[in-house]
């Protein structure tokens, strides 16, 4: 089946780290835009980082701008997101989404919990 999962996401303290995975299934994501969003409970989902199709070009919110890393290995038709020196405000479901064009994606997402 065509399907889009996150892993990684776990508890932390703050000041940890987590790598988050983006694997797809079914599909590639060669052709593919791919973003992370998070949702706190509560919260409106927000965009926290994208890369392009190539992996050239990398967009992050101001709120984790520093901290972390997106990247993608297409070889593993994987994207990651690495997340360091985390705070207790970046607890949140965090999900991949693949994007051309209209046609879009999304994982189930994993949860990130941080605290102390």
């Amino acid at each position: 089946q065509v399907q889009l999962v996150e892993s990684g996401g776990g508890l932390v303290q703050p000041g940890g780290s987590l790598r988050l995975s983006c694997a797809a299934s079914g599909f590639t994501l060669d052709y593919y835009a791919i973003g992370w969003f998070r949702q706190a409970t509560g919260k409106e989902r927000e965009g926290v980082s994208c890369v392009s199709k190539g992996g050239g070009r990398t967009y992050y919110a101001d709120s984790v701008k520093g901290r972390f890393t997106i990247s993608r290995d297409h070889a593993k038709n994987t994207v990651y997101l690495q997340m360091n020196s985390l705070k207790p405000e970046d607890t949140a479901n965090y999900y991949c989404n693949a994007t051309v064009g209209s046609l879009r994606f999304w994982g189930q997402g994993t949860q990130v919990t941080v605290s102390s």
